[in-house]
Order: structure tokens, then C-alpha cells, then sequence
């Protein structure tokens, strides 16, 4: 009987697979529920393209938004071990201090400070460029500067004509400005959490991984978790832990999986005839997202990326990778980007920005007329519309109904059309006369705010950084307290990004990898790092 059952081999999952069975005296099983990350294009840092459609996510899609004319979205969530980790874009990217801080004076969350977790931020990385206090250079985590195209770099400047400061790093406690992404890459590969953690640790006898594992329920015996019920071959197969069952399934996983096995509202259980076996309202409540909306340049000659999708270009850019281990495959596509203010009254920027020196280049997105064209999208980071994830049925083959209810909020809609305005102004700078012929989208007809308003509703889309479903906090109605322990039950933690009472002002992997690494100690009664 293992100690610890860790279910979802993602992002989180993997670390804390590897990080908990350090400890020769306990052991550990990791469950995922798709296959193992052999796909090719994983590793490739540009494959990320092909990686929000395929068969390594598990295929939602959103509910009609009511805010955005009853359109879904696709939301890509990872079935793949490594999970975000080794389908997402690979920008690497904290968030603000104050966003942590504010876990701790809203939430409640006592321990999650900026100073609190800045160690283990420090712990996990490995940074190729960037050695003082903020970073760390030999952490399992590799985080690399890349050579940016040419493109990307007149960007950089067009920003700083637009009045946006370079910025050189932004993961040194400061955001505002433009400037080069680092990213999770090594070498030329991109290092999920599967590559850097969990690989190197699968040979200890103590760990034991089952992917194409999928977990039914957690079970809970007199309060407490014991195991979780599996089905393999067809046959549902009890596992027991000696200690925890631990939840890493996601921001849609784990309250899914939550709600499945009783632990969830009662009137939403009740109502699909399943047990109560812990009556929590907040499972499956608060989940928020950044909603993307993508400015798109048509070019006027190849300039960009956009040549690489005939096969004679795709075939010189292999030979360059084969024999370097540079250019465009080594290129995670989304190499630059800067934070800025739409609301000023906001004390940190409000707006982030990635420029891709393509178009079309993910699910969703057309291409230009022309082939050749560049895309500016634009988030508001620090959404106040909140949603949820229901359950469609008692079925666990049934896709959950998730909800993010975008644009609920005016206040975020506003600030949508604030980065589309800056986005254009970036854009329309003199470092980019040469080489854009044309605004493709919204399109020159598109000026008044209202227009752009429309604009938004019916093309804005998720950034997949969806948290929030598990919230944490010092209260009795949040879902885990700050030890990450799920409220009234015992054995039994969730530790992803569903945790996060508030997202972070940024992209979000860096988070869940700093959220694993500080729940790996607090499972394992650990000492903090040194700050």
C-alpha cells in the first residue's frame, strides 16, 4: 500500500511525485489518465502550435457565454503526463508580488507571501541567464533566454515608441514594460514538469507511475480518504494510501473528481444521484480565466514565421535544428511581450501582451490574405468575472460544464478594449512602417470603442490559465485551507491551480510549479528553503 496516491500526473503532479519520494521511507503512486509524453512535438519548443488540438487534451469546450452572444470556446486542458506543462506556450512568467500578497490580506491564506514563496520559486528554477536573489540556476526547472526573430525584436522597440519602458526581466518583482520572454526550455527542449522532475526520479524504487490511469472517485471512509477507485482493463480496481490522497487534476480535473466522489454542493450532487459524502459549496465555484483578444497585421512581404508552414521551408528549418539545435523549431513562437496599465488607478499593470511574428499560428486563429502576418493579443490580468464547473452527469466519460462566464464583468470588458487600443498603438509605431501593409483584425472600419466592444464579445477566447474551482483560504467556506487540505475531510489535499483564491497577473505555469513545490513540503512537514 503506497503512502501517498497523487492523481493527475500534470504540471503539479509530477513534482510532487518526484519532490515527496525523495524520501526513501515513503512511497508513491502518480495516476494520469492519458498517455505518456511521447509525442514528438512536446519537446519541440515551436510544437506547441499543434498542441491545443489533438489527442492530448481532452476536448471541451466551454458553456455559451452570456457576455460574449452565447458563443463557447474551445478550452484545451492536457491529457498527457506533464499536463499544461508540456502543451502550453512556455513563457515563463511569476506574476506581481502584490499578487501573493493578497492571497494572504483577502484570502486569508497565511504563508502564501511573496516572501513566502519566493524560495521556492528560487528552488525550482534553473535560469541560464539571470543569478541573484529572484532566480534560482540550478533547479530541476529550465529557463531560458532564446534568440528572438528579428521581428520580435522591432516589437520590442515599436512598445518603447508606444511608451512602454524595456523591461529585462520580468520575474525581478517589477512587470511594467516590453521586453523578451524567458521561457521553459533547455537546450532547445522544452522542460515540463514530466522532463525536469519526474524523469529523473522514476528509477527509484519507492515511486511507481500508471498513465492511461483513470481515476473514478477518491474514496472516504469515516471521514477520511483512503484511496481512490480506478478503472483498468474495463474493471474498477481500489488503491488504497496508507497516508493522502492527493488531487492534482486541474482547475477542471480536480473539482470534477471532487464532485464525482460526493465531496462538492449537496443540491448539485443530489440533483445528479450522486452520495454526498461532504457537503462543500465551493467546490467547482470561482473559476476565473484570462480572456485573450488577438490584434492581427497583415505583412508586407516574409518577414515572419509564416514561410515555415510550406514543407521546404518546415524541411530547412528541421536541417537547422538537426544539426544546431537553433531557429525556428527551438522557438517557442511566443518570444516577447510587456504589462501595461489600461485602468491606471491599478497599482501594477493591468494588461498583458505576447507578440507572435505569425498569424494563425493557434487553434482558433486565421490566417492573413496575404500568408504573412503577425498577431499582438492582449489579456486583462486580474479578472473580476467569476464562473464555475458543474458537473453534465454522474458519467465520468461526460465533459463537466464549465462556465467561465467572461465579460460578466464590465469592468473587464473595458479593459479587453483598453489592450486592443494599445495593441493598435504598438503596432501602428514607426519600428513596424516597414514591414506592415494593412490591420487584418478588428480592420481599419473598427475604431470607436463600442465597435471594439463588439469586436471583443465575438472574438475573445481563453488563455487557458483557468484556477480558482478548489479555492484557497482562511475561511470556513474555502474549499482547502492554507496547508492545502480539504475542509472537514481528512488524508486528503488538492495542490494545482484550482487552489489560487485570485489568478496571478501573468501566465500561470510558474505559479503551479511554485504551488507544487511549496505543497511537497508542507505534505512532508519539510523545513522552508532559505529565502
Amino acid at each position: 500500500m503506497p503512502d501517498y496516491i497523487i492523481v493527475g500526473g500534470g504540471s503539479a503532479g509530477c513534482i510532487l511525485a518526484a519532490r515527496l519520494s525523495e524520501d526513501p521511507e515513503v512511497s508513491v503512486v502518480l495516476l494520469e489518465a492519458g498517455p505518456p509524453d511521447t509525442d514528438r512535438y512536446i519537446h519541440l519548443p515551436v510544437g506547441f502550435f499543434k498542441m491545443t488540438s489533438g489527442p492530448l487534451i481532452w476536448g471541451y469546450d466551454t458553456a455559451p457565454g452570456k457576455a460574449i452572444d452565447g458563443r463557447t470556446m474551445v478550452y484545451p486542458q492536457a491529457r498527457v503526463l506533464g499536463g499544461g506543462s508540456s502543451i502550453n506556450a512556455q513563457v515563463f512568467t511569476r506574476g506581481c508580488p502584490q499578487d501573493y500578497d493578497g492571497w494572504v490580506a483577502d484570502a486569508g491564506c497565511a504563508g502564501w507571501s511573496y516572501a513566502d514563496v519566493l524560495p521556492y520559486f528560487v528552488r525550482s528554477e534553473g535560469n541560464d541567464t539571470f543569478a541573484d536573489p529572484q532566480h534560482g540556476i540550478d533547479g530541476p526547472l529550465g529557463v531560458s533566454s532564446g534568440a528572438p526573430h528579428p521581428l520580435t525584436r522591432i516589437f520590442v522597440k515599436a512598445a518603447q515608441q508606444a511608451g512602454l519602458p524595456f523591461r529585462a526581466d520580468f520575474n525581478a518583482g517589477e512587470q511594467a514594460g516590453a521586453g523578451f520572454y524567458q521561457t521553459t526550455t533547455r537546450r532547445g527542449k522544452r522542460s515540463s514538469t514530466a522532463v525536469a522532475y519526474l524523469k529523473p526520479a522514476l528509477g527509484r524504487s519507492n515511486l511507481m507511475l500508471r498513465t492511461d490511469a483513470m481515476v473514478s472517485r477518491v474514496v472516504v471512509e469515516n471521514g477520511r480518504a483512503i484511496g481512490v477507485d480506478i478503472i483498468a482493463n474495463g474493471r474498477t480496481e481500489l488503491l488504497r494510501a496508507e497516508r493522502e490522497v492527493i488531487v492534482t487534476a486541474g482547475a477542471i480535473g480536480s473539482p470534477k473528481l471532487l464532485m464525482l466522489s460526493g465531496i462538492g454542493p449537496a443540491a448539485h450532487l443530489n440533483q445528479h444521484g450522486i452520495k454526498v459524502v461532504h457537503d462543500a459549496e465551493g467546490v467547482g465555484q470561482n473559476l476565473h480565466d484570462h480572456m485573450d483578444v488577438d490584434v492581427v497585421a497583415e505583412l508586407n512581404g516574409p518577414h515572419g514565421i509564416d514561410r515555415y508552414k510550406k514543407k521546404r521551408w518546415q524541411a530547412v528549418a528541421g536541417l537547422e535544428y538537426a544539426l544546431f539545435g537553433k531557429g525556428p523549431v527551438a522557438s517557442n513562437i511566443v518570444e516577447a511581450g510587456g504589462f501595461w496599465w489600461g485602468d491606471r488607478a491599478e497599482k501594477t499593470p493591468d494588461i498583458q501582451f505576447h507578440f507572435l511574428p505569425g498569424a494563425g499560428v493557434e487553434e482558433g486563429i486565421g490566417s492573413v490574405p496575404s500568408g504573412n502576418g503577425c498577431t499582438l493579443n492582449s489579456y486583462h490580468v486580474r479578472p473580476r468575472s467569476r464562473g464555475s464547473v458543474t458537473l453534465k452527469s454522474a458519467d465520468l466519460r461526460d465533459a463537466p460544464v464549465i462556465d467561465p462566464n467572461p465579460f460578466a464583468e464590465r469592468y473587464d470588458l473595458e479593459r479587453a478594449i483598453d489592450g486592443i487600443e494599445i495593441s493598435r498603438e504598438i503596432l501602428s509605431q514607426q519600428a513596424f512602417a516597414k514591414y506592415i501593409s494593412r490591420e487584418h483584425l478588428p480592420g481599419a472600419a473598427m475604431q470607436s470603442r463600442a465597435a471594439l466592444e463588439v469586436f471583443a464579445r465575438e472574438h475573445g477566447r481563453s488563455a487557458y490559465h483557468p484556477v480558482g474551482t478548489c479555492r484557497m483560504g482562511g475561511d470556513a467556506e474555502s474549499v482547502v485551507d492554507p496547508e492545502l487540505r480539504v475542509r472537514g475531510l481528512q488524508g486528503l489535499r488538492v495542490c494545482d491551480s484550482s487552489v489560487m483564491p485570485s489568478i496571478v497577473s501573468s501566465n500561470t505555469n510558474a505559479a503551479v510549479v511554485m504551488i507544487a513545490e511549496k505543497a511537497a513540503d508542507l505534505i512532508s512537514g519539510r523545513k522552508a528553503p532559505a529565502a
